[in-house]
């Protein structure tokens, strides 16, 4: 249930701050570039708020060319940052009729080689927002990004909505990058199984929360430790109970405790392996 304010309006303030976790994490995919809420937070304020609940770092991911740069500019001015640059899947049509496509992912590929970008991503098949006849350039793009990961040596986030079977064939078809996320994974048990037989990594958003999620439920319970990340993709899926409301990297000791919870670990320890699996996937955020 989406949370409103007394006077019956969507409430769009920022939560108050969950306990702080003990054991550090990090937030694996966000978009801090999008303004959200009535009482917009700086990139600063973002960063200190999640630091101050033992988020010790953030990914800020991308989706068209001017996302791509803010984010690599981000991750420049600021330790605590990381950047992941790319073409969402859903701009890739665009960018094709409009003649630009190439020169988007040429520009994801310069931006790939700064020495703060740590992923291409987000890309991958949407199979939800974009028709049939428009998705041939998905697929090139995707083509692409997968190449320009291997070629400088970086992690992939894929984006993947209700395109599950095409987006493991472009894999295996093409040959995925060493290290590859599912960014906010869709799938459930069996496709879990198949990710972490392959070496790829699940990242679970807010929305396991969510009380129509038990797929998401289910392939967390498979998924072995060493593979699992956590990520809010803010400003967007914010977790129960406070779904509605807007969401940041300092609300992810919510999902996180859940996830435990879920799991049947201690905290602690589940902080540790997602912690150990983000420096594994994306480097030092202090290099």
């Amino acid at each position: 249930m989406q949370q409103r304010s007394g006077d019956g309006r969507k409430d769009l303030r920022y939560p108050a701050a969950p306990e702080p976790l003990a054991v550090p994490v990090y937030d694996n995919h966000a978009h801090l570039d999008i303004v959200d809420g009535d009482d917009p937070l700086t990139l600063v304020e973002q960063l200190d708020r999640a630091q101050a609940v033992g988020i010790a770092g953030v990914v800020q991911s991308s989706g068209d060319i001017e996302s791509s740069r803010w984010a690599v500019e981000a991750a420049a001015s600021d330790p605590r940052v990381l950047a992941a640059v790319a073409i969402h899947p859903n701009d890739a049509p665009t960018y094709a009729e409009q003649g630009r496509l190439d020169e988007a992912i040429g520009v994801v590929d310069e931006l790939a080689a700064h020495r703060r970008t740590r992923a291409v991503g987000e890309t991958g098949l949407d199979f939800f927002r974009t028709e049939p006849e428009r998705r041939g350039p998905q697929f090139t793009s995707f083509e692409a990004h997968i190449e320009i990961a291997k070629k400088h040596a970086i992690a992939m986030q894929i984006h993947d909505r209700d395109a599950h079977e095409a987006v493991l064939e472009t894999l295996t078809r093409v040959g995925a990058p060493e290290t590859t996320v599912f960014h906010c994974f869709s799938g459930d048990d069996a496709m879990a199984r198949v990710c972490a037989d392959a070496g790829y990594y699940l990242s679970f958003a807010g929305n396991v929360t969510f009380k129509n999620a038990q797929n998401l439920r289910d392939a967390l319970a498979v998924t072995p430790l060493d593979r699992i990340l956590v990520e809010t993709d803010a400003p967007f899926l914010t977790p129960v109970p406070l779904r509605g409301r807007p969401n940041a990297p300092y609300l992810v000791p919510i999902t996180v405790r859940f996830m435990a919870a879920e799991l049947g670990v201690e905290l602690d320890e589940l902080c540790a392996r997602i912690a150990a699996n983000s420096v594994r996937v994306y480097g030092a955020f202090d290099d």
